[in-house]
């Protein structure tokens, strides 16, 4: 068991899959599949189990993935304690990611990664902004982009975009790209195809509807994005998205978006920090990139807010 392998491991259980594991860590897949079955055969254990998927850790890929997790971050501290009197970006950093915008920053994360910090480790994870909040919280990541956070303690919070919210639906006739503003108290009269009740969206369409008096017509609950959206194109019901996601969903030209009003409704893009952790140059030059490829994102009908 050498570090290499642990690292290989970590980055086939957070990614749940060999072949993303593989463009993050810039190896051949046969060769990353050999190292991780080689660290199961020293351990005499099953670490990973195969699905249609990609991978999902045993109890026994559980246990070894918190230790290694805990090691990486030891080895990481290490390197860059050395490297900050360089002013180096050296060691490992992982960066936990909302799914639909990884879907559009993950590759350009990785390339400029790779141009700016050779010598540094890169480990992306998706996961709703709560679960990237947490991971933040207790270490695992070591920043992230979280949708609307709730200022939990322990983060420091820099809000970066503000995406407004629409009703999207198929299209059908000659449509346009954005057809007439719908007032939130007539959002009642749509079957809605909604998140699981964690996600941000969700949150913010059932707090902005209580205050209005307002009851939703929940349709469908479906915790996948893209799912939603390939129901909502199929007329299962609507959805309350935002520009980006549709654009990022590859369905845009099947869709009409109708902007929500009175009051308008926004989500706000936000980048969350450890206030316990020390800056490092690594942790710096990592955070203006994401910083960087959010603010250059095609934004649509998103608009960036004032730094603060």
């Amino acid at each position: 068991m050498n570090l290499k392998q642990l690292e290989y491991f970590v980055s086939v259980a957070e990614l749940g899959s060999f072949s993303k594991a593989a463009v993050v860590l810039d190896i051949a897949q046969p060769a990353l599949s050999r190292q991780v079955r080689a660290l199961e055969i020293d351990l005499r254990e099953t670490l990973l189990l195969r699905n249609g998927r990609g991978v999902t850790l045993t109890q026994a890929g559980q246990r070894l993935f918190e230790h290694s997790v805990a090691i990486l971050q030891l080895v990481a501290q290490a390197r860059e304690d050395m490297g900050a009197t360089r002013d180096e970006p050296v060691g490992r950093i992982t960066i936990g990611l909302p799914p639909t915008i990884g879907r559009q920053i993950t590759l350009p994360l990785i390339d400029g990664f790779k141009r700016q910090m050779p010598k540094a480790r890169l480990a992306i994870v998706e996961g709703l902004s709560t679960h990237v909040a947490e991971w933040i919280t207790s270490g695992r990541v070591d920043l992230g982009l979280l949708y609307n956070p709730e200022s939990p303690p322990g983060l420091e919070i820099k809000p970066l975009l503000e995406e407004r919210l629409y009703l999207v639906q198929a299209a059908s006739g000659e449509r346009r790209a954005t057809s007439q503003a719908l007032p939130l108290a007539q959002l009642g009269r749509y079957p809605l195809v909604v998140p699981e009740r964690a996600h941000v969206i969700r949150r913010l369409i059932e707090t902005q509807a209580t205050l209005a008096g307002l009851k939703l017509n929940i349709a469908w609950e479906v915790s996948s994005i893209a799912a939603i959206i390939d129901l909502v194109c199929a007329g299962y019901g609507h959805a309350v998205l935002t520009a980006s996601a549709v654009a990022a969903s590859g369905h845009a030209d099947e869709l009409s978006v109708r902007p929500l009003i009175e009051p308008p409704l926004a989500s706000v893009l936000c980048l969350a920090t450890s206030s316990h952790k020390r800056s490092t140059p690594l942790t710096r030059q990592a955070t203006q990139l994401l910083v960087d490829l959010v603010r250059g994102l095609p934004q649509g009908a998103a608009a960036q807010s004032q730094p603060g």
